[in-house]
């Protein structure tokens, strides 16, 4: 009868230790998706150059080394001088290049028949006033510069403008989305995310060497045009 008892109490323990094992049922509860929308606006701003950078340079050419250099470096400082002339800061006048090329001379069968030095001086010069820059070309091609490489024309400061087209491009991504849930039933909530990137592109005007071979008889006509800042910005709306 004891015996009997024990195994009975034995098999009471044996389930309640397995009932405790036994796993406890999980609820998961999934979070609603969030509703968003998404608009993309953009923002324009049209401004008027107030700078312009130019690259100008010396090229020459001479079977003397000697010759080359020295010729090179007279027709550059007189350039440089020119360019000082009409208030150019010392600041403004950059060597970007200065270079010695010996190049191969071969007559019709390619027999080598000397040796040609090219030699090139390029300075990057900023002016900062337009009114002056026709004239300040004339001058340099005047005093020996043959190569012109291209003139940028920019906007000094454009933290004001750059501050505008952000807004309008906000302004017209906020006007999308209100036409769009208007038209849907749905309001706007709050903003979940802003990205945005600005675009400005100087106006470049080409120069070929050819085109200064010939002499200069007044100032050279520049128009400085105009130039366009745009921003792009993409907004993502909740729904409510």
């Amino acid at each position: 009868m004891k015996t009997k008892t024990l195994f009975l109490f034995a098999i009471l323990v044996l389930g309640t230790i397995l009932s405790a094992c036994s796993p406890v049922p999980v609820t998961v509860q999934t979070p609603a998706a969030q509703r968003t929308i998404t608009v993309t606006g953009t923002g324009k701003v049209t401004l008027t150059p107030d700078i312009a950078y130019i690259s100008i340079g010396v090229h020459t050419e001479n079977p003397s080394a000697t010759q080359a250099v020295s010729g090179n470096n007279t027709q550059a400082q007189a350039v440089i001088a020119a360019i000082k002339g009409f208030g150019v800061a010392d600041k403004d006048i950059q060597t970007t290049d200065f270079s010695i090329n010996p190049q191969q001379q071969t007559d019709a069968n390619g027999k080598v028949t000397g040796i040609l030095y090219v030699v090139d001086n390029t300075v990057y010069v900023t002016v900062r006033d337009l009114t002056k820059l026709g004239d300040l070309l004339d001058s340099t091609v005047t005093a020996g510069a043959n190569n012109i490489n291209s003139i940028q024309f920019d906007v000094a400061d454009k933290t004001a403008a750059l501050s505008q087209a952000r807004q309008a491009a906000v302004a017209d991504a906020k006007k999308q989305a209100d036409e769009l849930t208007q038209a849907t039933g749905v309001k706007l909530d709050v903003v979940q995310s802003i990205s945005y990137y600005d675009t400005t592109a100087p106006v470049t005007v080409q120069y070929a060497r050819a085109d200064l071979a010939a002499p200069v008889a007044a100032s050279v006509p520049v128009q400085a045009g105009s130039m366009q800042i745009y921003t792009t910005v993409t907004i993502v709306y909740g729904l409510k």
